[in-house]
């Protein structure tokens, strides 16, 4: 295994303990869990392209620890007791997260099965969504008193990007 997928590991194993540090109150060090988990992402990135490491593995892996860490802050803020009320997400804003990204799931395996193809490409309205939902949770974790604000126009650009990625995947198998 090379470096570059050692460290997509090694944050996938920092999630379980983001998650820890969020139930038991450890917001601070949640915050720098969540920081060493961007840092990686952003050295195994680096590093893959760098020295030639990417891989299939890699490829597959990367998506899916980022994934893992965002979803698990989501459904973490709705759920976990005893959290100040204007850090304490309302659960339909994780059900909006997590159900974009499984629609998104179930349309590329649709496209692939009935065309035999898949284009992925992360749209310029998708990568805004992805950086308020990072700023959500990172507004969370540094106890930001109008985080509620930043989650509900989260939510708002979760729909209509989710709503782009239908639109594009209907083109596809289209064939348009």
């Amino acid at each position: 295994m090379n470096w570059a997928n050692r460290l997509t590991v090694f944050r996938i194993i920092l999630v379980p303990v983001f998650i820890i540090s969020i139930l038991y109150h450890r917001l601070s060090l949640a915050f720098g869990i969540f920081l060493l988990a961007a840092l990686t992402d952003a050295l195994d990135g680096y590093i893959a392209r760098t020295f030639n490491q990417k891989t299939q593995l890699g490829t597959m892996m990367d998506p899916v620890a980022d994934k893992m860490l965002l979803l698990s802050a989501y459904i973490s803020f709705s759920l976990v007791k005893g959290l100040p009320a204007y850090i304490k997400m309302p659960v339909y804003v994780p059900i909006v997260v997590i159900s974009r990204d499984v629609i998104i799931l179930i349309g590329a395996a649709f496209i692939y099965l009935i065309t035999g193809n898949l284009e992925v490409k992360p749209t310029a309205l998708g990568k805004i969504t992805t950086c308020f939902q990072i700023f959500t949770i990172i507004a969370l974790l540094v106890q930001f008193m109008y985080s509620n604000w930043l989650w509900n126009i989260t939510v708002v650009f979760t729909v209509i990007s989710g709503l782009d990625y239908i639109r594009i995947g209907a083109r596809q198998i289209n064939g348009k």
